[in-house]
């Protein structure tokens, strides 16, 4: 939690299994308060790997695709009165050392990730020349 607001990791899961933990370590656990796991009816042991980690984990029993499985997870945090909802990927394609950074921005300025990628070269100074 970060100003009392509720944080969410939410990871959509497909064949995650070798992955998993890896990234799960990483995840600042002391600002975090749930994780949920979306399985898209992998063919490994995603889910019993995410359940013996104790997250909360969610099983598709037929793959529902990518979209799919962001609706799932998103509903699931939602469900659950998420007030900061961040997407890991459990494949380790991006580092979880981020989620800090990311949620300290938005729980306290009310910045939005949406409003970095739309004008990234704003932020800092406003001439258009800061990178993030």
């Amino acid at each position: 939690m970060i100003n009392g607001k509720h944080i969410t990791v939410v990871m959509p899961a497909y064949n995650a299994e070798l992955t998993l933990k890896k990234t799960y370590d990483e995840i600042p656990h002391n600002i975090v308060d749930d994780i949920i796991l979306t399985d898209d009816a992998s063919h490994d042991r995603t889910a019993e790997v995410s359940q013996k980690l104790n997250i909360r984990t969610t099983i598709h029993s037929e793959n529902k695709g990518y979209g799919g499985n962001q609706k799932t997870c998103y509903q699931e945090a939602l469900n659950i009165g998420s007030d900061i909802v961040i997407m890991l990927h459990p494949d380790y394609q991006y580092t979880p050392k981020l989620i800090t950074a990311m949620a300290s921005a938005i729980a306290f300025w009310g910045i939005r990730c949406d409003d970095w990628l739309a004008h990234p070269r704003q932020q800092s100074t406003g001439r258009g020349n800061a990178a993030l």
